[in-house]
C-alpha cells in the first residue's frame, strides 16, 4: 500500500515505532525501536540493534505490527505487513544510507541487521481525548503541561 505523506510525517518525526510480533509458541512479543523510519512510499524500516527476539521471530513469522504514535498530540498510525531481514548486501548497504540521511547511526557493530517492512495496511490511531470534543491545541497543551511537570520534577 502507498503510505501517505502524513504517515511518513510521523514516522519520520517521532522515529518510535513499538514492534510487535509472534514467538515460535504464538506468545506476541512488543519492543520499542527507536529507529523507525522510511524506506520507501511503501515500505518502513529500523535498525535491529538489540532485538534478537525480534529478529529471531521474523525468521519464523514475518508478520509484523508496528504503531507510531505522537505522544504530545496523541495519534499516529498502525502498520501492518510483512519484514524482511537483512544481514548483508546491497539493501543492507542501502539501509545503512538510508538510516544516516535520517540522522541515525549506521556504526556497523552496533546494527546487526536492517528490517524492511513491506506494509500492507494502516489504520489511524486516535487517543479517546478526542471523543470528548477536545482539539488538538488543546489535547497538546494538556500532554505538554504533563511532560514539562513531570520532568522539572525529576
Amino acid at each position: 500500500m502507498q503510505l501517505t505523506a502524513d504517515m511518513q510525517r510521523v514516522v519520520r518525526e517521532q522515529s518510535l515505532g513499538f514492534v510487535a510480533t509472534v514467538t515460535a509458541d504464538g506468545r506476541p512479543n512488543l519492543s520499542p525501536k527507536g529507529t523507525t523510519s522510511v524506506w520507501d512510499d511503501e515500505h518502513l524500516m529500523f535498525a535491529a540493534i538489540a532485538s534478537p527476539g525480534t529478529v529471531t521471530n521474523l525468521a519464523t513469522n514475518p508478520n509484523i505490527e508496528v504503531n507510531v504514535v505522537d505522544p504530545i498530540v496523541r495519534t499516529g498510525y498502525r502498520f501492518r505487513g510483512t519484514a524482511i531481514v537483512l544481514t548483508a548486501g546491497a539493501d543492507f548497504e542501502t539501509g545503512l544510507t538510508r538510516l544516516a540521511a535520517n540522522g541515525f547511526t549506521t556504526e556497523r557493530e552496533r546494527i546487526v541487521a536492517i528490517v524492511v517492512i513491506a506494509v500492507d495496511s494502516a489504520a489511524a490511531v486516535v487517543s479517546p481525548a478526542y471523543s470528548t470534543g477536545s482539539t488538538e491545541q488543546q489535547v497538546r497543551e494538556r500532554w505538554l503541561e504533563h511532560h514539562d511537570d513531570l520532568y522539572r520534577r525529576a
